[in-house]
């Protein structure tokens, strides 16, 4: 999955402030142009980022509508384990 990856994850965080070249977005991290490079092919594979050449310069943004898909998808597992959890909490309080 595209953002099981924790640099994935920071390049997402990182295009919320708006469109960005590659070089821009590598600077924190300790890796390689083309690693970013790969990285970002994968969000845009996934849909997460899109892409647009600017003369000799790619410019990366966010695609947001994937993430809302996945928030809504993950809210129906939090409504469940927040049940269990308060169904233990109810347990443990009648057995102490």
């Amino acid at each position: 999955m595209a953002i099981a990856d924790p640099t994935r994850r920071a390049l997402l965080d990182r295009l919320r402030s708006g469109e960005q070249p590659v070089k821009e977005l590598a600077e924190p991290f300790a890796m390689s142009l083309p690693a970013i490079s790969q990285h970002l092919q994968i969000l845009c594979e996934a849909g997460l980022v899109q892409m647009r050449k600017a003369g000799r310069q790619r410019l990366y943004r966010l695609n947001p509508e994937p993430l809302k898909q996945i928030s809504d998808w993950i809210a129906h597992y939090e409504h469940f384990w927040q049940e269990k959890l308060n169904a233990l909490g109810t347990y443990l309080e009648e057995e102490s």
